[in-house]
């Protein structure tokens, strides 16, 4: 089990990785875009039509995969006083409800996100000629990474290994 768990765990966080890269390069190229934007605007005197609405593709690319990430590396706000006050059993608990949570949180992003790509895949960005469901392909795909990788610390927990071992392990870190 635990030669296959690893297996599993390294792929997802090459994924996780990739998902991070694409982000950073995302974000880097929407700056430049705007550098772009503005630039043009106010010193040739010509905005560009394409430059917001990709822009704003980009956004979604790298908010939604991060997020997922973020879900993975378990970097995401969170109340958890609780936590430094209840025994390993309980904090276990209270993780994997967060986890169902979580992963039912990706399964509407994939559901809801596919509606709205399949609703607007037949109308036309004007300025980029692209179909208008493209905007909605990043939260279909940060659902799915949001699920995979709730799925992980789920599957890893019920499996009886260390998922939670880095995080408040005794609780006293920090207080």
């Amino acid at each position: 089990m635990k030669p296959f768990w690893l297996a599993i765990e390294r792929l997802l966080s090459m994924l996780a990785r990739l998902a991070l890269w694409v982000s950073g390069i995302g974000l880097t190229l929407m700056t430049v875009i705007i550098f772009w934007q503005v630039f043009s605007r106010y010193v040739l005197n010509s905005s560009p039509s394409w430059t917001e609405p990709f822009s704003v593709i980009l956004m979604g690319w790298f908010i939604f995969l991060g997020a997922a990430v973020g879900v993975r590396e378990r970097t995401h706000l969170g109340f958890d006083v609780l936590l430094y006050f209840l025994p390993p059993a309980a904090k276990a608990v209270l993780r994997s409800i967060s986890d169902v949570v979580v992963l039912a949180f990706g399964l509407g992003m994939i559901v809801y996100g596919a509606q709205l790509t399949r609703l607007t895949w037949n109308t036309v960005m004007p300025s980029l000629a692209f179909p208008g469901g493209v905007s909605f392909l990043p939260v279909i795909l940060g659902g799915a990474l949001v699920c995979l990788f709730s799925l992980e610390r789920l599957a890893g927990r019920f499996a009886g290994l260390p998922v939670d071992a880095d995080q408040y392990a005794t609780g006293e870190e920090g207080l």
